[in-house]
C-alpha cells in the first residue's frame, strides 16, 4: 500500500481550530476557549465550550461531514430521522436547530451542532443492560418503519460487498502475493451472502436503521440519574436494511455467550415489536459484508493523512493474509446452523 504524503491535498487539512471557531461564531455562538477533538475518522468532530448556553447546553459537539461522502439530501434525511426518534422519546443525540436549520456550511464544509452527552460504553455482559437496549432498538425500528429513506442507500450485497470487492481489486491496496487468494475467498463468501433475498436485492429493504449500532455508539449513564440508561449517537451510517443489523454487532464471544446475549436483546425487543426470527440467518452474512466493507473503507480513505498514521498495518501481507483467514472462517460460519435465541 502506497504511503506517500497527501497532507497538502486533503480537505481536512484546512480544518484548523480557528476555522472550527469561525464556523461556530457564524451561527451566533461563541466559544469559551475550550476545544477538543473527539475520536472520529469518517468525519471530524469537535467538542466546544460555550460562553452562553444554547438550549441549556454549555458544551456542544460540531460534526464536519466528510466532503463528497453524503449529499445534502442524504444528510438531512439522517437529521429528519433523528428528529423523529426524539419526538418518539427515543434517547438519541440529534443536531440542534439553529437559525431554523440543522445543517450549516462554512468554508466549503457542511457541519452540524449537537448537544454534548456524556456516558460510557454499556456493560454488555449484563443481561439487564442488553434487555434495556433491546427495548430501545425496537422503538427505533418502530419509528424507522413509518416510511422509507428516499435517498440513503440500503445495506445490501451490491453496496457493501460487490462494490467493495471491485474497489479493492483495482486499488492496489491488496498485497500482491495474497491478492489471488483473497479474491477467491471473497467470491466464495459473497456467493453465500447472495443466497439471502433480503441482501441480494430481490427483497426491498424498507426499515430505516441506526446502521452502525456497535457498543461505541451507545452511551450509558447511571440509571439513578434523570434520563439514565442508554442513548444512541452517530446516525451517520443510517441506512435501510433488516432489523437484525442493529442487533448483531452487540454480540461477542463464543456461540453460547452470543446465544445468551441475543436472548436478552430479544427479550427487550419483543416487548415493543415482533422480531422475525428468520433474520437470525443473516448475522454471519452481515458480518461478512462488514469485513469486506471495512477493508474497502480503509482503501478509500487512504489519502486522508489521519489514516496511514492510525492504520499503519493496512496493506501489509500480514493484514491481507489475516483477511483471507477471516473470510474462510466466515464461509464456514455461513454454512453452519444459524444462531438461535
Amino acid at each position: 500500500m502506497a504511503t506517500e504524503d497527501h497532507t497538502d491535498l486533503h480537505p481536512y487539512t484546512r480544518l484548523t481550530p480557528d476555522l472550527v471557531q469561525d464556523a461556530l461564531e457564524g451561527l451566533g455562538l461563541w466559544g469559551d476557549g475550550r476545544l477538543s477533538s473527539l475520536n472520529s475518522f469518517e468525519n471530524r468532530v469537535y467538542q466546544v465550550g460555550l460562553d452562553e448556553p444554547v438550549e441549556g447546553n454549555s458544551q456542544v459537539v460540531l460534526k464536519f461531514y466528510r466532503p463528497g461522502r453524503w449529499t445534502q439530501e442524504q444528510i438531512l434525511e439522517e437529521h429528519t430521522f433523528s428528529a423523529e426518534l426524539l419526538a418518539a422519546e427515543v434517547p438519541v443525540v440529534a443536531p440542534l436547530t439553529i437559525r431554523g436549520q440543522t445543517l450549516h456550511e462554512h468554508a466549503g464544509f457542511q457541519f452540524s451542532v449537537s448537544p454534548r452527552r456524556g456516558g460510557r460504553r454499556p456493560e454488555l455482559d449484563d443481561f439487564e443492560v442488553l434487555e434495556w437496549i433491546g427495548r430501545f432498538l425496537a422503538r427505533i425500528h418502530s419509528v424507522g418503519e413509518v416510511h422509507a429513506f428516499r435517498s440513503r442507500p440500503a445495506l445490501d450485497l451490491a453496496s457493501y460487498g460487490a462494490q467493495a470487492r471491485e474497489e479493492l481489486l483495482h486499488s492496489g491496496a491488496i498485497a500482491p502475493e495474497v491478492e489471488r487468494a483473497w479474491g477467491v475467498a471473497c467470491d466464495e463468501a459473497l456467493a453465500l451472502v447472495a443466497q439471502h433475498p433480503s441482501l441480494n436485492g430481490t427483497m426491498p429493504s424498507v426499515l430505516r436503521l441506526h446502521g452502525d449500532c456497535h457498543p461505541g455508539n451507545i452511551l450509558w449513564t447511571p440509571v439513578d440519574l434523570p434520563g439514565g440508561g442508554p442513548h444512541f449517537v452517530d446516525l451517520d451510517d443510517a441506512r435501510s436494511g433488516p432489523a437484525v443489523q442493529d442487533l448483531w454487532m452487540l454480540l461477542s464471544g463464543e456461540r453460547r455467550q452470543q446465544t445468551l446475549q441475543l436472548s436478552a436483546l430479544l427479550d427487550g425487543y419483543e416487548q415493543f415489536r415482533p422480531f422475525d426470527r428468520r433474520e437470525l440467518a443473516l448475522i454471519e452474512p452481515l458480518r461478512t459484508l462488514r469485513l469486506i466493507h471495512y477493508s474497502a473503507w480503509l482503501a478509500r480513505r487512504w489519502e486522508d493523512p489521519a489514516f496511514p498514521v492510525s492504520f499503519p498495518w493496512f496493506g501489509t501481507r500480514d493484514y491481507w493474509q489475516g483477511q483471507v483467514d477471516m473470510l474462510h472462517e466466515q464461509i464456514e460460519a455461513m454454512q453452519a446452523t444459524a444462531l438461535v435465541a
